[in-house]
């Protein structure tokens, strides 16, 4: 993609062909998706200091935000030109350079189709030799097996991904063709840049709401936090929930605090019951970072207000 973005956009200059620069920003947004992918890995092994004590996840999220404004701002530019081609129809386009840069365009997404297909299936293959050795489900072993289903559905995500813009590619490459042979029909072109720059939106539009949601600290769509109430208070000794916030450092890392109130009588069990709740958060909803806060039962006391008092005073 580093290499194919900038070949596909100088080619769609040379040829004039706005398709051809469109298809190179969708292939923009995937870049600007791997080099996040890489930020976050960066991210997550630098420690935590003084100052920003959750450490810098929050990067990543506003790495996000500005690679797709500036797809965005891009878009809009070639869609103003895709207009201005629609409505006065003065322009020519090289069918020979565009031909081949949508050649090219669709040489390169079959060959990545390939090998993340063939990456899936030596990823399967592997996991499922009959003389593999499958560690014990007690095994400290076991998380590292599921985040290699993890990469497994990462790497099929991936795939369909290149599927879709090797269908892109595609319908570039089919107008290169009718351009090329009915120059007549060079309308093809800014036709092209209407609908790939919705597909656009369609990929980013998803970036924008997660983000959104990551900084106003919101729920992650994954998670249910009535679930996660219910299942609290199915803990022995739990009497009541008095406070749970739930959010995200970045995607993939949420954080939780709950703070728990014991059933009376019971807060020897203390200790027993932030383990019990702790393995909750951590295993079954999986969170990348919680605190359990717990307090010994109180009898809540009604309260009567100023004006009751001073009228019964």
């Amino acid at each position: 993609y580093i290499l194919i973005f900038p070949t596909l956009f100088s080619g769609g200059y040379a040829a004039n062909s706005l398709a051809i620069m469109t298809d190179a920003l969708h292939m923009l947004t995937d870049l600007s998706g791997i080099i996040l992918t890489l930020l976050a890995l960066w991210l997550s092994a630098k420690s935590p200091t003084k100052r920003f004590t959750f450490g810098f996840h929050r990067l990543e999220v506003l790495s996000a935000i500005i690679s797709v404004l500036l797809v965005y701002i891009l878009m809009a530019f070639l869609l103003y030109e895709a207009v201005q081609r629609t409505i006065h129809m003065d322009y020519e386009i090289n069918g020979d350079i565009m031909l081949i840069t949508a050649a090219v365009g669709v040489a390169v997404n079959l060959i990545m189709g390939f090998l993340l297909n063939q990456s899936g299936h030596l990823h399967s293959h592997s996991h499922s030799h009959p003389h593999s050795h499958v560690p014990p489900s007690n095994s400290p072993n076991t998380a590292h097996s599921g985040s290699h289903g993890h990469s497994s559905l990462a790497v099929r995500a991936a795939f369909v991904h290149a599927l879709g813009d090797l269908v892109q590619s595609i319908g570039v490459l089919v107008a290169a063709y009718i351009i090329r042979f009915k120059p007549e029909y060079k309308i093809a072109d800014p036709i092209c840049t209407y609908v790939f720059s919705i597909l656009v939106v369609l990929t980013t539009v998803r970036i924008l709401c997660d983000t959104g949601v990551i900084i106003l600290e919101g729920v992650p769509r994954h998670l249910n936090v009535d679930r996660i109430k219910e299942d609290l208070m199915k803990i022995e000794d739990v009497y009541s929930i008095e406070d749970l916030n739930v959010w995200s450092l970045t995607a993939g890392k949420t954080t939780a605090i709950v703070h728990l109130q014991l059933v009376p009588g019971s807060a020897s069990k203390w200790e027993e019951v932030q383990s019990k709740a702790r393995q909750l958060l951590l295993n079954t909803f999986g969170m990348y970072k919680c605190s359990v806060q717990l307090q010994s039962y109180k009898q809540e006391m009604s309260k009567t207000c100023a004006s009751c008092q001073s009228s019964s005073a």
